[in-house]
C-alpha cells in the first residue's frame, strides 16, 4: 500500500503536533501511513538537543514550542512547506537513515526541476544550496513509527530565522527558492509535486540500498 499524501492548509503548530500523535497511535494500531503537507503560522520549535541551542529564542509574540524531534531550533511560518511523515518503518522495510536520505533526494530532485541546484552537505541533514540550508529535516521515531519530517523554504519571510541559530549551524545561513530564483510557488501549489518527489526518493533509496 502506498503512503497517502494530503494537503492540510495552514494549521497552528500545536494542533498539527497533537494530530500527529493521534495519527501515530492509529498507525501503531495498523492504520495507513500518511504524509501531511501544510504550512504553519509563525512559530519557533526546539528539538531534543535544546541544551545545545543556547538561550531561548525570542521573536516578538512568536511562540516557542519544545518538541521531541531531533535537532536544535528552527522557525516555521507562511511560505514554508512542511511535511510530516507518519509511517510504520518496519512494516515497509524502511530505515530511519533511508527516510532522511530519501527526503533529501526527493527535495533535491524537486528543486532541480525548478532550476535550483541543491544537494546534501557532509555531516548535516537537510538540503542545501551552497552553504545555505533550504530544507530542514528532523524526525522522531517511537515503536518504529515516524513523526515530524521536513520544512522546505519556498518563499517565507527569512527574517523569522533571525532570532535563532537555525539548526545550530554557524558556518552557513538559510535561503529559500524565492531568494535563489526571484519567485517560488506557494506551499499549496507545490505540495503535490513535493510529496510525490519525497515519497519517490524514499522508495528509491531503499530499493538501491541493501
Amino acid at each position: 500500500m502506498s503512503v497517502r499524501s494530503s494537503w492540510l492548509g495552514r494549521v497552528p503548530y500545536e494542533a498539527a503536533w497533537a494530530g500527529q500523535i493521534e495519527r501515530r497511535d492509529e498507525v501503531l494500531a495498523g492504520g495507513p501511513d500518511v504524509l501531511w503537507l501544510l504550512e504553519h503560522p509563525p512559530v519557533i520549535t526546539v528539538g531534543r538537543r535544546a541544551s545545545e541551542a543556547g538561550p531561548l529564542p525570542t521573536l516578538g509574540d512568536v511562540p516557542v514550542v519544545h518538541v521531541e524531534r531531533g535537532g536544535l531550533a528552527t522557525w516555521h511560518g507562511p511560505g514554508q512547506l512542511v511535511g510530516y511523515l507518519i509511517a510504520d518503518l518496519p512494516r515497509r522495510g524502511w530505515k530511519v537513515k533511508g527516510v532522511v536520505a530519501g527526503i533529501e533526494l526527493g527535495v533535491s530532485a524537486y528543486l532541480l526541476d525548478l532550476g535550483v541546484g541543491a544537494g546534501t552537505r557532509d555531516g548535516y541533514p537537510g538540503v542545501w544550496v551552497g552553504p545555505d540550508k533550504v530544507c530542514a529535516i528532523g524526525l522522531h521515531v517511537r515503536r518504529g513509527v515516524t513523526m515530524h519530517g521536513f520544512a522546505l523554504n519556498l518563499d517565507p519571510d527569512l527574517s523569522g530565522f533571525s532570532s535563532i541559530v537555525p539548526c545550530g549551524i554557524t558556518d552557513g545561513g538559510v535561503t529559500s527558492v524565492a531568494r535563489v530564483l526571484g519567485s517560488a510557488p506557494s506551499p499549496e501549489r507545490a505540495a503535490a509535486a513535493v510529496g510525490e518527489a519525497v515519497l519517490t526518493g524514499i522508495t528509491r533509496w531503499h530499493a538501491m540500498s541493501p
